[in-house]
């Protein structure tokens, strides 16, 4: 009869056992920390001037990251979170249908055109083309390569330290 005898069994069964909370753990830390500088990458690059200008800052203040993580799964989502209501049509492009121009604060609008001042009650947009100005997926197309090895290596740290 053959009988074989392993050492150490139990530590590495116990080894095992504990990895992938440990490995579920550390990748969403990972996560998070990759999610917070692609929102910095776009706030501070993207949205100041490499893709768009800012004007009041209201879209680069709408740039958030949100996190979630379960035994299973861990999700790292980063967008504009809020009632921005032109930040898709800015990352995508599109088209405006025509409108009405109405003031809010006064009573007549004020603009210059052809350099000169006019005022008006109302004007009759008729509408824009805005072309595509991609500062979310541009951003995240631009640091994919970093956070897929980033990802990778932690993987690598945590079976290294299990």
């Amino acid at each position: 009869m053959l009988s074989i005898s392993v050492e150490g069994l139990d530590a590495l069964q116990t080894r095992l056992g504990a990895y992938p909370a440990a490995l579920t753990d550390r990748l969403t830390e990972k996560a998070r920390a990759l999610a917070d500088s692609l929102v910095e990458k776009v706030k501070f690059e993207k949205l100041a001037g490499e893709a768009l200008n800012a004007g009041t800052g209201a879209l680069s203040a709408s740039i958030a990251a949100e996190i979630s993580s379960d035994s299973e799964n861990i999700s790292a989502a980063v967008g504009s979170y809020g009632d921005v209501k032109y930040a898709a049509i800015q990352e995508y492009g599109g088209r405006t249908g025509a409108h009405e121009i109405l003031p809010d604060k006064a009573q007549a609008l004020a603009f210059l055109a052809g350099g000169a001042m006019h005022f008006a009650r109302r004007v009759e947009h008729p509408g824009s083309v805005i072309p595509e100005r991609s500062y979310l997926r541009s951003s995240l197309e631009e640091m994919a390569p970093d956070i897929e090895s980033a990802l990778s290596a932690t993987a690598g740290e945590v079976w290294e330290n299990a």
